[in-house]
């Protein structure tokens, strides 16, 4: 036996009548649906048509329902109210007020902008849930080409086959140190004057690529890479500054964010600038809250 579940009600038809019922006149109606009025009395004529029974008699003094018509209605302004929030949401998302975000972040970045920037983009966005882990550079793009992550946040990496690279901002390494180390009277910090004290390494043992350009730094300047403290991360370098266990050379987004730690930078010469970037999968569109965070993240960055 052939089942037919072919349905020849047209929903914007029934909405059409829901607005009639509810205002009585087809002007009204129409005011209410921002369309014609002619539009509202041929969708009535072509859903009565539909039904095979008139749903309204026309009278001199308008449009008065059937009993056919009213009870209709009862079954049809339930369908009309999960409409309306069907259409709610559907304005949540586009203005990125609801979804769903995965964040997969590198220390340096996730001790630094991304509590303030996060902060600040959930507020006033109660419908946004926010996934957030802090992973290595490497386990970044993992969760990024298999999914599990919709944006990856790190530093140091401006292309790489398989990803789009959005860049967020350009900072640049600094030194930073205690107010009363002798290094804080001077305008900048070279890798000769870092060689004259105890100074917190980032690698070679760890082979970060920050710590790559500092060593690449001293080599360039012909000053031996000596420290008898290497850390991993930015973040813990600075910590170790602050402890009293000499200057550290860090990301300007580290060093940003430390100095309330009573520490003071100096610029760290010759420059090496880091760039600060989301990656996500290649030819992958972004989503409306994907996108809204990252220009959130851009303006934290900018110190806007």
């Amino acid at each position: 036996m052939q089942i037919n579940r072919k349905n020849d009600l047209n929903l914007r038809m029934l909405e059409v009548f829901g607005a009639v019922m509810r205002n009585m006149t087809t002007v009204a109606a129409a005011e209410e649906l921002g369309i014609s009025q002619p539009a509202v009395s041929n969708a009535i004529k072509g859903l009565e048509a539909q039904l095979g029974f008139m749903l309204f008699e026309r009278t001199r003094r308008g449009l008065v329902p059937s009993e056919e018509a009213h009870i209709l209605y009862e079954d049809v302004e339930p369908i009309y109210m999960m409409m309306k929030g069907i259409e709610g949401h559907v304005r949540a998302v586009r203005s990125a007020q609801k979804g769903r975000l995965r964040i997969a972040t590198t220390p340096p970045l996730s001790q630094s902008i991304i509590p303030i920037t996060l902060k600040r983009f959930l507020t006033n966005r109660r419908d946004v849930r926010v996934g957030y882990d802090v992973r290595g550079f490497d386990a970044i793009l993992r969760c990024v080409e298999t999914g599990t992550a919709d944006v990856g946040l790190l530093l140091g990496m401006e292309s790489h086959p398989g990803f789009d690279i959005i860049p967020l901002f350009v900072g640049v390494m600094t030194c930073v140190m205690l107010p009363d180390h002798p290094l804080a009277a001077l305008g900048h910090v070279g890798p000769a004057d870092l060689a004259q004290h105890d100074f917190v390494g980032i690698g070679p043992d760890y082979e970060t690529r920050l710590g790559a350009l500092i060593r690449s730094a001293f080599a360039i300047s012909g000053v031996p890479y000596v420290t008898n403290l290497e850390v991993r991360y930015c973040h813990t370098a600075s910590v170790m500054t602050s402890a009293g266990m000499g200057p550290s050379v860090v990301d300007s987004f580290t060093s940003r964010f430390m100095l309330a730690n009573e520490l003071v930078s100096r610029p760290f010469v010759p420059e090496i600038k880091v760039t600060a970037a989301a990656v996500v999968r290649q030819g992958k569109p972004l989503s409306r809250v994907a996108a809204a965070f990252i220009e959130e993240l851009k303006r934290v960055a900018q110190g806007q």
